[in-house]
């Protein structure tokens, strides 16, 4: 019964990811991708704050974890900031799979500090993943430089995810997700403002278009997705649920080309299909 609810709840994750990623793409057209990410965690917080009174006994007082969960908090909003940062310059699509090299890092991670096993057929998708990221880079069109920095800021996005994900797994898995989260966007929003203020000021489109994309990405996306994906990573082993993400962006790619038109180049689709075989490679059973 337990693995048939977090079966549930993953494809509801996957769900709301998948469809976040055109939404991002498209909120990214309104503002920079400071002033995108610092709207998105604030409402994200604002909407989840309600949950600190009824959790209130479960926030913890030490500091120790505390001085923990602002890390997270610092590695998360950091990792998100690169992901926008360098979808401004990227189809939705391809996007999400160069952020969905996560997987690759989290076993690599996984094996020294959560000592996780390392078997053959993950040592052999690595380099596949790694490949698929590098034909994406140079089978994009536009500008060399423009295409290898977006892969860059993308796959950096993806490796401190996966810090994340390590770190919460290891040293915070006993912290309610719920207050995780809402510490964490906290922390991210609370970085952000006077970041933002600094690169000229709390720019916020007053478009019933941009307020409808900032409330799905913050409500659905951070709010509702990252709070069940810690409920699971608290359930599954980080590997497992890393790789199960996968789908995300195979879905992501759909619906870019659905809502957004994005045509997929064919040597994009080999480099896509070459980082889920090494993603399925370094996971499988």
């Amino acid at each position: 019964m337990k693995r048939l609810r977090n079966w549930f709840f993953l494809l509801l994750v996957v769900l709301v990811w998948s469809t976040n990623w055109p939404v991002m793409k498209s909120g990214l057209e309104y503002v920079a991708p400071l002033d995108f990410v610092l709207h998105r965690f604030l409402f994200s917080a604002l909407a989840l704050s309600p949950f600190v009174i009824v959790l209130k006994g479960r926030i913890p007082k030490d500091k120790e974890t505390l001085s923990r969960l602002l890390l997270l908090g610092l590695i998360n909003v950091l990792g998100v900031v690169l992901t926008n940062m360098g979808l401004v310059y990227e189809k939705s699509g391809i996007g999400a799979v160069l952020t969905y090299t996560q997987p690759l890092f989290v076993f690599c991670m996984a094996v020294p500090f959560l000592k996780e096993k390392a078997k053959g057929s993950r040592i052999l998708g690595l380099p596949a993943g790694f490949l698929g990221v590098a034909a994406l880079s140079l089978g994009k069109t536009g500008s060399i430089g423009t295409s290898i920095t977006s892969s860059i800021l993308l796959v950096g996005g993806a490796f401190l995810w996966a810090v994340t994900i390590i770190y919460y797994k290891k040293l915070l898995s006993h912290v309610d997700p719920i207050v995780t989260n809402i510490i964490q966007l906290a922390v991210g929003a609370a970085t952000l403002a006077p970041l933002s203020a600094l690169t000229g000021g709390f720019h916020f489109p007053l478009s019933a278009e941009y307020v409808a994309i900032v409330l799905y990405a913050a409500m659905a996306a951070s709010g509702l997705g990252l709070t069940i994906w810690l409920y699971l990573l608290k359930d599954e082993e980080a590997t497992v649920l890393s790789s199960s993400s996968f789908i995300v962006p195979m879905s992501a790619l759909f619906f870019g080309w659905l809502l957004l038109g994005e045509i997929v180049e064919l040597s994009s689709l080999f480099g896509a299909v070459l980082i889920l075989v090494g993603v399925y490679l370094v996971n499988r059973t």
